[in-house]
């Protein structure tokens, strides 16, 4: 397929990184299709895209409940024979007044939830996605992981770093064993990036975490968009396995 022809589907699209995700892999020329739980966020995102130029539609998910997941290609109808792209950026990170939940303190239901939300449902739209890739020779999957699961700390949670930690192998395993079909499989590290997640951290936690950043800032959405659709494009395609940071420094391995 063409660029034009691909279909792009980016979870937690409404705002933040999945916004300037889709943003970016519109704008390389695919459609793009939102996923989110924020029906007004995700409708005023679409509207904004479209009225950019770009191919959009939104679909509210719940990535919680398996059986909304399950009827992703039902609800795509025949557009789903041409998903070739899938972006796994929606993630949760709990916090207490701004800040990091205890270990001791994180709920058994509270821990269920985020496992659902950051490792399960990746794994469920891979298991989607991955045969019509394998049958069109050409598909790329892009994890969100982060710099919390490079390297705990911060703010983030243990349920959190336990996910995005559990993403690298995810992604590494996809990868070896999709490779000889034309399929990439990739994760993004973001550092600290502006967005509304990050943005409910106390104050006094924001200016601790900007201030161990080499380059003296936080990121933007759109330096995450742009390389996310870098790995989505045919130019990347030798890429596959690796797990690109994009901290400012604040992780070098």
């Amino acid at each position: 397929m063409r660029a034009e022809e691909r279909i792009a589907i980016v979870t937690g699209a409404a705002m933040g990184i999945g916004y300037a995700i889709a943003e970016a892999l519109g704008r390389a020329g695919h459609e793009v299709v939102l996923l989110d739980i924020q029906r007004a966020a995700l409708d005023e995102a679409v509207a904004r895209l479209n009225a950019a130029g770009i191919r959009a539609r939104g679909i509210e998910l719940d990535l919680a409940k398996d059986e909304q997941i399950a009827q992703l290609p039902q609800r795509l109808g025949d557009a789903w024979e041409r998903v070739a792209i899938l972006v796994n950026n929606a993630g949760i990170s709990p916090k207490r007044n701004g800040k990091r939940v205890e270990t001791i303190d994180v709920s058994l239901d509270e821990w269920d939830l985020v496992l659902k939300v950051n490792i399960t449902a990746p794994f469920r739209l891979s298991q989607l996605v991955l045969p019509g890739m394998v049958k069109n020779r050409w598909g790329r999957i892009v994890n969100i992981s982060s710099k919390g699961g490079r390297s705990p700390g911060g703010v983030a949670a243990i349920h959190y770093v336990t996910t995005k930690s559990g993403m690298l192998g995810f992604t590494r395993s996809l990868a070896k064993d999709f490779a000889p079909h034309g399929i990439t499989v990739n994760a993004l590290a973001p550092g600290r990036i502006e967005t509304p997640m990050t943005s409910g951290s106390a104050p006094e936690v924001q200016a601790r975490m900007v201030a161990s950043i080499p380059v003296g800032r936080m990121g933007k959405p759109e330096e995450v968009g742009a390389l996310a659709a870098f790995l989505a494009s045919d130019a990347a395609g030798f890429i596959t396995g690796a797990t690109i940071d994009i901290n400012g420094g604040a992780v070098m391995i």
